[in-house]
């Protein structure tokens, strides 16, 4: 299934974008690194939506970005807004927490994404995703023992909180996106996911900006200082490529929306391995074990939504 493969190359470079995103916020401002993130994004983007207004090239192709009015891009911005709020909370929480606990948190999400299928959809969990749920739930559990041990207290420590937050965030997106995306007969919008990905970027880039201006540039004197790094552009190259290859596999007929977002938690593997390599963080060999939990959960997820 196409979908299926382009779910795992998601989420092999979404987890290089995780760890890129760690390496660029290291000692640095995080609201300029977001901002300009958002800005690079666009910029790769912008070219799609000009050729695509202004001639006929890229018709027919993957990367043909659809026009619409008002009525379209109301969703898009809504999508820009829940999106910018998961980032705004996850990257202060990446900032000051290890990887190797930010990964595992975030892997929960298709957890939410289940929950959130459960409220919203009607949909009904079987038993195989109750115990996946449950792992879930054990693997967090678990994570704040392996925390204590670096001082970081689950309850208490609020950049735990704005990672949980980020990741409820994220889950509410990936249930968006299935109804930006699904088709007006299956009772979704229909919205080119080209159109969703290009613009909502830019909106994002736009209240990127605004936050700028109005929070960081008055007291950006008294706060932690921005200095340039070259991770910031593999952040925004990894991430709109991995968004790139997400957004077309659920655009391609048959695909699940919790298998995908399943698939793309996989991608705390990789920063996992970031994490231990290249930033040297400590107490390995406990967050492994919950790491693993955290997996199993996510196998025994994809059992019950076959």
């Amino acid at each position: 299934m196409a979908w299926l493969i382009l779910a795992f190359m998601s989420a092999a470079l979404l987890g290089c974008y995780d760890s890129l995103k760690k390496d660029a916020l290291r000692g640095n401002a995080v609201l300029p690194v977001l901002f300009l993130n958002t800005l690079f994004s666009s910029l790769i983007f912008l070219p799609f939506i000009v050729i695509s207004a202004g001639s006929t090239v890229l018709d027919g192709t993957m990367f043909h970005v659809a026009s619409g009015g008002w009525d379209m891009h109301k969703y898009i911005l809504l999508k820009a807004l829940i999106v910018l709020s998961s980032w705004v909370l996850g990257y202060f929480g990446m900032k000051h927490l290890p990887l190797t606990i930010v990964g595992p948190i975030n892997a929960t999400r298709p957890v939410m994404v289940l929950v959130g299928a459960l409220l919203v959809f009607g949909e009904r969990l079987n038993v195989w995703q109750w115990i996946g749920v449950l792992l879930a739930v054990a693997s967090f559990l678990l994570l704040s023992r392996s925390g204590k041990k670096e001082g970081i207290d689950f309850k208490r420590d609020h950049y735990i909180w704005m990672i949980v937050g980020a990741a409820v965030m994220g889950a509410i997106s990936g249930l968006y996106d299935k109804y930006l995306m699904a088709p007006v007969a299956d009772g979704g919008i229909g919205l080119d996911r080209m159109m969703v990905q290009s613009w909502y970027n830019i909106y994002q880039c736009f209240m990127m900006l605004a936050m700028l201006w109005l929070l960081w540039w008055p007291k950006h004197h008294e706060t932690t200082p921005f200095h340039w790094s070259w991770s910031i552009i593999g952040v925004s190259i990894f991430l709109s490529t991995a968004d790139f290859l997400y957004f077309y596999s659920l655009s391609l007929p048959d695909a699940m929306i919790s298998i995908v977002s399943m698939i793309r938690r996989g991608s705390v593997v990789v920063s996992f391995l970031f994490g231990a390599a290249f930033f040297h963080e400590k107490n390995l060999k406990a967050k492994a074990f919950d790491l693993a939990l955290v997996l199993l959960g996510m196998l025994f997820l994809y059992i019950g939504s076959k």
